[in-house]
């Protein structure tokens, strides 16, 4: 049985969160059994300083209330019809956040099917933020949950491939910031989302 994290895997630079993050796992554990995922996408959002954050310039509102928290808490927005999910870190009242982009499926593998649809094929199931909460069934009801705590949680895993950086994805109005280099995925993994640089 998979075991959470500790909270202090959470309390480090949000750039350095971001890169750790990659290769863990998500574990959310439902009546019919854990639904997996393995984090191979990550951006990170350095807080007030970062034109593309929602916290830029310390916007303090009820959506963004939870980044100013403890590290470790998810911070869940929608986004169209998509829940996205992300960690926040940083010392409480710091809102810096990373946004798990996408996994790769390793358990609960029918439950995520029945939730992405029977045709797709399974790269197409968590390859995008949205794509992968809902293919793990997470909810806007996680919003100021912790990701040490049960159901909902980040387990260590070993395997973690060969990381590359790129320019973050649709924050194309967000100044100097379109150009940081601050989205972290697993090279050549399937399972990235398909907005490759």
């Amino acid at each position: 049985m998979h075991q959470p994290v500790e909270k202090s895997f959470f309390e480090k630079p949000v750039l350095e969160l971001a890169q750790d993050l990659i290769g863990q796992l998500i574990v959310h554990e439902l009546p019919t059994g854990p639904v997996i995922a393995r984090i191979v996408e990550t951006e990170a959002y350095h807080g007030a300083e970062d034109q593309a954050a929602h916290s830029f310039r310390n916007r303090r509102t009820k959506r963004t209330e939870v980044m100013f928290g403890e590290p470790g808490s998810v911070y869940t927005y929608q986004m169209h019809t998509h829940t996205l999910m992300n960690v926040v870190c940083g010392p409480v009242g710091t809102p810096h956040a990373i946004l798990i982009r996408a996994g790769e499926p390793v358990e609960g593998l029918e439950f995520m099917r029945e939730r992405r649809g029977e045709k797709l094929a399974m790269k197409d199931w968590t390859n995008g933020p949205g794509k992968l909460s809902k293919a793990l069934g997470i909810t806007m009801n996680y919003y100021g949950h912790h990701w040490t705590n049960r159901p909902l949680f980040i387990a260590k895993s070993e395997a973690v491939g060969e990381v590359a950086t790129s320019p973050r994805i649709g924050i194309a109005n967000a100044g100097e910031a379109v150009h940081y280099p601050w989205r972290f995925y697993e090279k050549d993994n399937a399972f990235v989302s398909k907005f490759r640089p």
